[in-house]
């Protein structure tokens, strides 16, 4: 059989999804459409996605009847959940933190009771008032607490630091931005749900190899990012919300990243979160099209 034929009969797809546990996971606001969750399941089944981001503010809200309805559809669909962004403001002011720390245990519990597993936040990778060990302590302390109450509602939580020299470079106080760093932190965080968000951007951007990637284990990953970068502009002069769809210029090698994760047996969810203002401009439909496209052929090297 040719390509085009195993294409048409689904068999590429089939062969694909068993040769890595990784699912390919729509996130609406990732690439600017607007959509409540029951909307964002149906996207995600008519573009071909594998997994959808759990909206836990949704969840906790939802009457019963409209709960079973979703996770119903979900099912009939063949649907799972990618992950959930973490509803707490940590990087702010004590008294904002708190508040959302108080709320955090209804919300994880919402995940929980519909079967979603995963949380994430990411690093702001500088400070104009922190030095690094204070920004460290007050990181460390603060998620300490937030994966505390994840873990008594069997939620992983990742982290994602933020690679681009130009962000943190701008402000007084560079904090977390590379891989070892982000790891450091998860280690003196030191819960054992505590794992790392992996971008490819942030990866491309901190000047790391597949050899930073060889040296986790599967259960270090707890979801990953899939973006390329702009040509024309050397690594150091990227910027953090300015970036391309997986495979758009060749610049980041995602063959080799997602290989990479392949082999080391990684299941995490797989996004894409472009900040792209072209696809952000197009009608939604044609949005998701793009966005799906171009996930399944970076998945199509695996």
């Amino acid at each position: 059989m040719t390509r085009r034929s195993l294409l048409a009969s689904g068999t590429l797809a089939l062969a694909r999804a068993n040769a890595t546990r990784m699912k390919i996971q729509l996130d609406c606001g990732s690439i600017g459409v607007k959509a409540s969750l029951p909307e964002a399941v149906e996207y995600a089944a008519r573009f071909g996605f594998e997994a959808v981001s759990a909206d836990s503010a949704w969840l906790s809200s939802a009457d019963a009847p409209s709960r079973a309805r979703l996770l119903d559809r979900m099912n009939q669909t063949g649907l799972v959940w990618g992950q959930a962004g973490l509803p707490v403001e940590f990087r702010r002011g004590e008294e904002e933190f708190q508040q959302g720390l108080r709320g955090l245990p209804a919300r994880a519990r919402a995940l929980q009771q519909a079967g979603a597993s995963r949380v994430t936040t990411w690093i702001s990778p500088a400070s104009d008032e922190l030095t690094y060990i204070e920004n460290f302590r007050l990181h460390v302390r603060r998620l300490r607490a937030v994966a505390s109450v994840l873990e008594d509602h069997g939620c992983r939580f990742g982290l994602e630091y933020v690679g681009p020299k130009t962000s943190w470079t701008a402000r007084r106080f560079p904090f977390v931005h590379t891989m070892r760093e982000a790891r450091e932190l998860i280690a003196e965080i030191g819960r054992p749900n505590v794992g790392l968000v992996l971008d490819s951007w942030h990866w491309y951007t901190a000047g790391e190899t597949v050899d930073d990637l060889r040296s986790l284990t599967a259960a270090d990953v707890t979801s990953i990012d899939l973006n390329d970068a702009p040509a024309g502009r050397s690594r150091d002069e990227q910027k953090d919300l300015e970036r391309e769809l997986p495979l758009a210029t060749g610049v980041i090698p995602l063959a080799d990243f997602l290989k990479t994760l392949n082999e080391l047996g990684c299941d995490a969810p797989a996004r894409c979160e472009p900040f792209n203002a072209a696809l952000r401009a197009m009608p939604p439909e044609q949005a998701l099209a793009a966005t799906a496209a171009a996930m399944k052929k970076a998945f199509a090297f695996l």
